[in-house]
């Protein structure tokens, strides 16, 4: 299976770079270090059995961070070398971790690839962040003695009918996992179905609780929120997708007829779309400012284009109802613990797929509210815009719940050890 797996790789390899290429023409940082996808690294230095960490974007490095960070403290005499495959994912790295680790594009799975990247680094040990699962890298890694390690692992039930039809590839792909850290009992249950031993399952929560917030951060937010207006209502709909933009405004539209004077604040997922939301928001007939503008946010504005990277976690300190992406369109949903450790009440559309378990314990604390179409959204939004004790009750359970679930880091951390890390 795995031999007509990686000859299917090899067909559709021109149709994978000119994706690439088109990719390029939307955002020329999809250009850089393109060569490095084909296993070409000459330009990053040699390491010493690095701890290689693969997190495929901004989410995915977001929920390694706190434990990229404790391996840092615990084996400083390792290299850490991060793998993404998206650019987003690369500057995410840098912000948070400058030259202190290494990053690299991940090879695509096919074997000659694969097999450049593990002679150039000869990784200590493989860390794949939730479910990044690639049958040449499993394999190679398990020739190589490369222990692997799935962290934060989640399978969603959707994701697992899809994976059952792969049969005896995702079976043998799964069964080279050194060991594998679920965040829940139900993920650690649908993995076991699919391949995984069960001596070698372990259920450590998410990392996501252990969400690392900057000292600073609701200072900043303060400052935010007197740039945007101190007396307005601010929703800050974070990690929006295509699609998800018409509804936020129409519905905000609704919402003005009660709040006149509340600001919209519109931040997508993706950069490449920053220019077509900006002409989405000008089309629909709003004052629009942009971040880049760099100008003052005054009354006339009625909606925030956030088109920049690294600052949704300081407006989601500005506002008072968070709005997470994700979920009006069937992706599964984003983060919503951020604003959530903030203290900000959260609401989604009804896709919350990969975030089913984190989102009943939001919504069992009233944290969270879960809008299942656009007439609900308004309803939501306007409840707490007028209930400012409720809301603020909401904002306070949901900090506590994030902070009593924390710990996943150091149960995975102890993992590791035990999976031979030293």
């Amino acid at each position: 299976m795995r031999r007509i797996y990686t000859a299917l790789w090899l067909g559709c390899l021109p149709l994978i770079l000119g994706r690439l290429a088109w990719q390029a023409l939307r955002n020329p940082a999809y250009r850089d270090r393109w060569r490095e996808r084909l296993g070409c690294y000459r330009s990053l230095p040699r390491l010493d059995s690095p701890i290689w960490v693969h997190a495929v974007s901004v989410g995915e490095v977001g929920a390694a961070a706190p434990l990229i960070r404790e391996l840092r403290e615990r084996y400083p005499f390792r290299d850490i070398l991060i793998t993404t495959t998206t650019p987003t994912g690369a500057a995410s790295v840098a912000r948070q971790f400058g030259e202190t680790v290494h990053h690299a594009y991940f090879p695509y799975d096919i074997p000659w690839a694969v097999s450049k990247f593990l002679r150039r680094f000869k990784p200590r040990m493989l860390l794949l962040i939730e479910t990044e699962l690639w049958p040449n890298v499993l394999h190679q890694c398990t020739q190589q003695h490369t222990p692997v390690v799935l962290v934060n692992g989640r399978m969603s039930e959707r994701s697992a009918r899809r994976y059952r039809y792969l049969g005896q590839l995702v079976h043998g792909m799964l069964a080279q996992l050194t060991m594998v850290a679920a965040q829940t009992l139900a993920d650690a249950e649908r993995l076991r179905h699919l391949g995984v031993p069960r001596s070698r399952l372990a259920v450590t929560g998410s990392l996501k609780f252990d969400v690392h917030l900057p000292a600073s951060i609701f200072e900043e937010g303060a400052a935010i929120r007197r740039e945007l207006g101190v007396s307005r209502p601010v929703l800050v709909a974070g990690s929006t997708r295509e699609g998800e933009e018409i509804i936020l405004l129409r519905a905000f539209r609704l919402l003005r007829h009660q709040f006149p004077d509340a600001l919209l604040v519109v931040a997508p997922r993706h950069p490449e779309r920053f220019e077509a939301v900006a002409e989405l928001i000008r089309r629909e007939g709003w004052h629009c400012l942009r971040r880049r503008d760099q100008t003052a946010c005054g009354v006339a504005t009625e909606v925030f284009l956030l088109d920049s990277m690294g600052e949704l976690l300081r407006f989601y300190a500005a506002a008072d109802v968070a709005f997470v992406g994700g979920s009006l369109m069937p992706l599964g949903g984003h983060n919503m613990l951020e604003p959530a450790s903030l203290g900000v009440p959260v609401v989604t559309g009804p896709h919350v797929f990969n975030f089913l378990e984190i989102s009943s314990k939001l919504v069992a604390v009233g944290a969270l509210r879960i809008a299942a179409d656009a007439p609900a959204l308004v309803d939501t939004l306007a409840h707490w815009l007028a209930n400012p004790d409720q809301r603020d009750d909401a904002g306070l359970a949901g900090r506590q719940m994030v902070a009593h679930n924390r710990g996943a880091t150091v149960s995975v951390l102890e993992l590791l050890a035990n999976a031979g890390l030293q």
